[in-house]
């Protein structure tokens, strides 16, 4: 399941936040603790690490052996970071931060920070015709574009 989509920029500051499920602490901590975690690593590494520290936010996992996982991607200024747990493929949530910004750039002509801020309507409109409730509702840019944005 998908617990947070989260879209901040270089500098740590969040320009779209998004939970699915209830936070246990303060949803700017979380951010900041985020933001310090993948800013700090260097270009080379994968995009997605295991995060047992968010439990103090987002609760303790249910089953052993479950952990809490940040999915992210750069984009020029932006840092697209999905939590997951770990029903989520890592490869596919890459794909669906993909399908996201291929979608806004589709709304947008080319996606900068500055739609994030005075267009967050819309933003919040796109995001809620891919995911909903922490699931994948559609994955297709075509069918995401045509449903109004």
């Amino acid at each position: 399941m998908i617990h947070a989509v989260l879209i901040f920029n270089t500098s740590g500051v969040a320009r779209l936040t998004k939970f699915y499920t209830p936070l246990h602490q303060s949803s700017q901590t979380l951010v900041q603790k985020i933001f310090s975690l993948i800013h700090s690593r260097p270009a080379g590494l994968c995009n997605f690490l295991d995060a047992p520290e968010l439990e103090a936010f987002l609760g303790p996992k249910d089953e052993v052996g479950e952990r809490w996982q940040v999915v992210y991607r750069n984009y020029a200024t932006l840092y697209f970071v999905f939590i997951v747990d770990g029903a989520e493929s890592e490869l596919g949530i890459l794909d669906l931060i993909q399908v996201l910004v291929e979608c806004l750039d589709r709304a947008f002509e080319n996606v900068c920070e500055l739609d994030l801020v005075f267009h967050f309507d819309e933003v919040h409109h796109i995001l809620a015709e891919i995911i909903q409730g922490g699931l994948v509702l559609e994955t297709n840019v075509e069918e995401i574009d045509a449903s109004g944005m």
